[in-house]
Order: structure tokens, then sequence, then C-alpha cells
């Protein structure tokens, strides 16, 4: 007998092919992401594949896919049906976005629909959350879903490709070619290691100062949470510094450091440390900064550019900084299959349970990822960015 699905990951096609078809038909759509250079989607054509295998339809806007270098034929052999507009997309019952909505988008989706997106609020314009309510859509916010041990796999997923690619970002950017100090991120015999600091000991900082290690860097990693630095020392070793944001400490690292990466975590969170410009000031000609927080205002005080429009590169103070947002996209295709590992396990038992209500009222850590329900704000986090009064989400569950 098979065994049942667990959040976070999914059987292999052929195991899940064994399943059957679902009795409860999800009809999902998949529209092409409008806002400039955005290439990542929530499903592959694989994911497709297992989707529609199991019974349920999927909608793709044609060239949604070319971005991860997929073509509508991939997802059509994949079972999908590809559509030329989006006013046809967004006719499905369950939308699956990767950016916020936009206004115009949201204007084309159905009453009363499912919304699947980042909630990524430099993005979310309030007049696109407003029409959200009016239409009485219920939304779900990827880095808000958590699994039954509380953990946040979207969030997880991205971070840790975040935390990889700052990586490899910081060993390009330090190049002559780059306009950096012509130096090599790590450490050779008879040449110091380069110096790498890392703000933030959750997933990014964690993959970040692994693949840093790695290469022979000498790394320092700060962070309040006095937990996560012992989980951190744990996983990597005594070779790795840790400390708590001491004043002395964190002024001597920053003068000596090479490359900073702020990987701090703000989402639902009491509490946002930002690195002080002063600080800034103190680093090297010719140091970088890479910023993974970009899109949620940015872990330094020098963080300027979190437009889309403005250069993911400048220089302040002598320093480099590297500010770009999503850092996730620029490997899209990877990351578009970290998602479908997500999202196919989470589909799959939404059909089996019968739609998103059933599915909210028996899985907490679902529960936790609905910021909007059928047009009602549930979440504070979301709720207070747009100066809404938000409500326990138990409160309408009952009167369903």
């Amino acid at each position: 007998m098979l065994e049942k699905q667990t959040q976070g990951s999914y059987n292999p096609q052929e195991l899940l092919k064994e399943i059957g078809k679902s009795n409860n038909r999800l009809l999902i759509g998949i529209p092409r992401e409008r806002i400039g250079g955005e290439r990542r989607l929530a499903l592959t054509p694989e994911a497709v594949d297992m989707l529609t295998d199991a019974g349920h339809r999927v909608l793709v806007e044609k060239d949604a896919g070319l971005g991860i270098n997929y073509s509508d034929n991939h997802y059509s052999e994949s079972g999908a049906e590809i559509v030329n507009t989006p006013e046809e997309v967004y006719q499905a019952d369950y939308i699956l976005k990767v950016l916020p909505p936009q206004p115009d988008e949201v204007a084309l989706m159905r009453n009363r629909s499912v919304l699947f997106s980042m909630v990524q609020l430099n993005l979310f314009e309030p007049e696109a959350f407003e029409r959200l309510m009016a239409k009485k859509i219920t939304a779900v916010g990827y880095e808000l879903i958590a699994d039954n041990r509380q953990r946040l796999p979207v969030q997880s997923a991205i971070s840790e490709i975040e935390g990889t690619a700052a990586i490899t970002i910081a060993a390009e950017m330090l190049s002559n070619n780059q306009g950096g100090k012509g130096i090599l991120l790590g450490g050779i015999p008879g040449v110091s290691p380069t110096e790498v600091i890392i703000v933030g000991a959750g997933n990014a900082g964690t993959i970040a100062a692994r693949a840093a290690l790695a290469l022979g860097a000498s790394v320092k990693v700060f962070d309040d949470d006095i937990n996560k630095l012992r989980a951190i020392q744990q996983t990597l070793g005594q070779g790795l510094f840790t400390s708590t944001f001491h004043p002395n400490v964190l002024h001597n690292a920053f003068q000596t450091a090479d490359v900073v990466i702020g990987a701090m975590r703000y989402i639902n969170t009491r509490k946002r440390y930002i690195i002080a410009e002063d600080l800034i000031r103190t680093m090297k000609r010719g140091a970088l900064v890479i910023d993974l927080r970009a899109n949620q205002g940015g872990c330094f005080e020098t963080t300027l550019n979190l437009s889309l429009s403005d250069p993911p590169v400048f220089e302040q103070y002598g320093v480099l900084h590297y500010c770009k947002q999503n850092i996730s996209n620029q490997v899209a295709r990877t990351t578009s299959m970290a998602l479908s590992n997500i999202f196919v396990p989470i589909l799959s038992l939404m059909g089996e349970m019968g739609g998103i209500q059933p599915m909210i009222k028996l899985d907490e850590g679902f529960k936790l990822g609905v910021y909007m329900y059928y047009g009602k704000p549930v979440n504070a986090y979301v709720g207070s960015h747009f100066n809404t009064h938000s409500n326990n989400i138990d409160i309408y569950l009952a009167a369903f």
C-alpha cells in the first residue's frame, strides 16, 4: 500500500501514478509573470505531469515557461492546456504565481477563487490587496506556509538557493573584471584567506557559511539568537567563528572583512536589526556587501536600490554593494524545481481532501500560510503592512 505523502517532498513519478485519478479535480492556472525580468514559475512540466496524471487540470499561459527554458510543448506534453491570454488562465479556481499579483491581474480573477504567490510586500500594491478583498479571494503566501514541525519549506528552499548563490556572486564580484579588489574568494597556501562575515544564522546564512568554508575562507557569523548560533556551530564545526551583535566584536570584524553577506530573516519577526551606515564606513576600500534581504527592506542602512529599475550594484564609501532583489531568480529553473517539490504534494493532498477549505481546517502548517480568507485579512504581519485589521482565521472557519 502506498504511503501517504508528506508536505515538502513528493514520491517518484512512477509511484505517484499508482494513486489513481482524483475524485476532487482541481483547476489550476499558471500565468506568465509580468513584472520585468521575473523568470520563476511555481510548477515545472514534470510537476504538471504528476498533477494531470492524478486527474487535475492545469492551464498554462502561452510562453510562461520560457524563463526556465521550458517551451509550451514541454508543458502540453505533460498534460497542461496552453491558453493564449491572461483572461483565460485567470479563470482557473487555483492561481499559482510567484510574485504577488498586480491590480490588473486581480481584476481578471474569478470571485472566491484561490491565489498562491509570494507575499513580498515591497512589490505588493495596496490596490491589488484591496481588490483581493473585494473579490473575496482566499490568498496563500508561500513564505508563510509551514510544515508539521513549524518549519517554512518555501522560505527554507529559497534561502538555501540564495545562500549558495551569494558565495558564487561574491567570488565573481571580488574579481578585477567586476571592479573588485582582484582577490580569490577562499585561500591558497602562502596567502591570507578571504574574510567573510555573515549576518544571520538561518538557512541562508548556514548554506553561505558552508560554501565559504569549503573554499577556504575565514568565516564569522553574527546573530541575535544564541540558539541559532549554537546550531550553526554544531553543523559546521569549531572552525567557524560565531558571535552575538556585540558592538566591539562587530566593529573589529567589519574593519578587516572582504565580504559581508546580510541574511537576517524579517518575515513574521518581532525584532529587526540592520547594520548601521557607520559600520559600513569602517570597511576596507573595495570590500563587498551582498544583501539577500533587499526585497524585505534590507539588512544594511546603506541598502538603497529597492526598486526593480535600480541597478543591482553600486558603490558607497568605497564599498561595493550588491542588492539585487530575488537572487533566486538568477537560477530560475533550479528555484522552480524546488518550488514544484513543495507544491505537488500540497495540491495533491488538497485534491484528496476536497479543496482548500478542508485543507485549512486540517493542516495547521498550511493554515499559517493563509493571509486572506474569502476576502478577510487573517495575518497580522500582512495586514499591518496595509494598515488593515486582521482577525484570527479560526473565527471565519467556524462560520463555514
